[in-house]
C-alpha cells in the first residue's frame, strides 16, 4: 500500500502522465516508458499527442537501425506510451509532469485542476525552466506535493534533471523525486527554487560576456568562439550556442531572470541580442542569427592572436565562476551538484568550482577585481566567498 507522498521510485508499475506533448513532453515521455513506467500523455492541442506518438516511432526507429535498441525494446516503449484525450483520465497516475507553456497564469490553472482529478498521494511536477515552483505550487491546496522536475533538452540524451522543491515540498517528496530520477538513468541535482535554478543562472555570464565582449570591439564572434572551444575546451562558443537554442528563447531567458532578481546588473541583457530577435535572427531556426546559416555562406575568420583568445577566455571564465561561487555561498545547491549540473546540464568541459580550484582563487579573484576596476560596475562584483577562500587560502575541493 503507498504511504502518502510515497513516489516509491523503484515501482515501474506506477502510472506516469505527462502533460504537453511538444519536443520536451513527448522526450519526458519516453524517458518514463524507458525506465519502464506506463505512461499517459495529454495535450489539449488537437492531433498533438498522436504527432508526438509518430515521431516518437521515427526516433525509436533510427535507434533499432543504429544498433542502440533492439526492437523489442523500442516496441515496448512505444506500448507503454498512451494517449489520453481528456485530463481525467490521468486520475489513476502517481506522477503528473507537465511541460506546457511557460505561462505562470495557465500552469497554475492546471494545477488547481489536477489536484482535483488525481489521488491524494500522486504528485505534481512542473518542468518549468524558469518560474518559480512555490509560485505553481500556490495554486494548489497542498502545495506541499508539488515539485519541480526541470529536464533538459533532449531529454531522452541529455541526463541532467534539476529537482527544484518549493518552499512547501516536503522533504520525503524531494528524497523520493531524486531516487526516482536516478533510476530513470538521470543525474539528478537538488536546487533552490531561485531564479534559473542552476544551470540558466549560473550559465548567463557565457553568454552575456561575450556580447559584452563583442560590443566593445574587443573581438568578433568568431574570435570569441573560437577562444571558448580552443582555450576552455567547449563545445560550442557563445555565439554558436545561442544560435542554435535560439536567440528568443536565451534572450527571454535572460530577461526572465533579469527581471527575477529585482534587476541585479550581472544578469543584465544585451541590447545586440535583442535586436536579432527583433530582426527575426533568432538562429538556425531561420537560417540567419549571429551567423549566416546558409550554405556555402562566407564567415569572417578568427583571430590567431594568442594574447587576445586568452584574455577573452579568462574575462568569461572568471565570470562564470564567480556565479558559480555566488550560487554556493547562498545555498542554491551543494558544490558537487553546481558542478555535476554545469557539466551535465550544458557540457562545460569542466566544473566550475573545481575549475577555480586550479586556476587558483586568488587569480580567479583578481581578474575580477581587474575587471570592477576598469569598469566600475556591479556587476563585476567578485563573490564574498571568493575573497574569504582567497585570503584563508582555501579550496573549494
Amino acid at each position: 500500500m503507498h504511504r502518502k507522498n510515497d513516489l516509491r521510485p523503484m515501482d515501474n508499475a506506477m502510472k506516469v502522465a505527462v502533460i504537453g506533448a511538444g519536443t520536451m513532453g513527448s522526450g519526458i515521455a519516453q524517458v518514463a516508458a524507458q525506465a519502464g513506467h506506463p505512461v499517459m500523455l495529454f495535450d489539449t492541442r488537437s492531433g498533438a499527442v498522436d504527432r508526438a506518438l509518430v515521431g516518437l516511432r521515427k526516433t525509436l526507429d533510427r535507434l533499432v537501425e543504429k544498433g542502440k535498441f533492439t526492437e523489442d525494446l523500442a516496441n515496448g516503449i512505444q506500448g507503454r506510451i498512451t494517449s489520453a484525450r481528456e485530463l481525467k483520465e490521468l486520475a489513476g497516475c502517481g506522477l503528473v509532469i507537465e511541460a506546457i507553456i511557460e505561462d505562470l497564469g495557465i500552469k497554475k490553472e492546471l494545477f488547481a485542476d489536477l489536484e482535483t482529478l488525481v489521488a491524494a498521494d500522486a504528485i505534481l511536477a512542473t518542468n518549468t525552466s524558469s518560474l518559480s515552483v512555490t509560485a505553481i505550487a500556490g495554486a494548489c491546496k497542498a502545495p506541499e506535493r508539488v515539485i519541480g522536475l526541470h529536464f533538459f533538452n533532449p531529454a531522452p540524451i541529455m541526463p541532467l534533471v534539476e529537482v527544484v522543491p518549493s518552499i512547501a515540498t516536503t522533504s520525503d517528496i524531494v528524497k523520493n523525486a531524486m531516487a526516482l530520477m536516478k533510476a530513470w538513468g538521470r543525474s539528478a541535482v537538488q536546487c533552490k527554487d531561485t531564479p534559473g535554478f542552476i544551470v540558466n543562472r549560473v550559465a548567463r555570464p557565457f553568454y552575456g560576456e561575450a556580447l559584452r565582449i563583442c560590443e566593445e570591439g574587443i573581438a568578433n564572434m568568431a574570435t570569441i568562439d573560437h577562444a571558448m572551444r580552443s582555450i576552455g575546451g567547449f563545445k560550442m562558443g557563445p555565439f554558436e550556442l545561442m544560435d542554435l537554442i535560439g536567440n528568443d528563447i536565451n534572450f527571454a531567458v535572460t530577461k526572465s531572470v533579469f527581471e527575477a532578481f529585482f534587476y541585479d546588473p550581472r544578469y543584465q541583457p544585451s541590447i545586440t541580442q535583442q535586436r536579432q530577435v527583433e530582426s527575426g535572427r533568432l538562429g538556425r531556426k531561420t537560417g540567419r542569427g549571429y551567423y549566416d546559416h546558409a550554405e556555402n555562406a562566407e564567415r569572417v575568420p578568427p583571430s590567431e592572436d594568442p594574447q587576445l583568445l586568452t584574455m577573452i577566455h579568462e574575462r568569461i571564465l572568471a565570470m562564470l565562476v564567480n556565479e558559480a561561487a555566488e550560487a554556493l555561498r547562498l545555498n542554491i545547491a551543494s558544490r558537487d551538484d553546481l558542478d555535476l549540473a554545469m557539466t551535465k546540464g550544458v557540457n562545460y568541459p569542466k566544473g566550475l568550482l573545481r575549475w577555480a580550484d586550479e586556476i587558483g582563487i586568488s587569480e580567479c579573484l583578481s581578474r575580477l577585481e581587474r575587471l570592477q576596476a576598469e569598469y566600475g560596475e556591479d556587476r563585476y562584483r567578485p563573490s564574498p566567498l571568493l575573497r574569504r577562500m582567497a585570503r584563508e587560502k582555501r579550496t573549494f575541493y
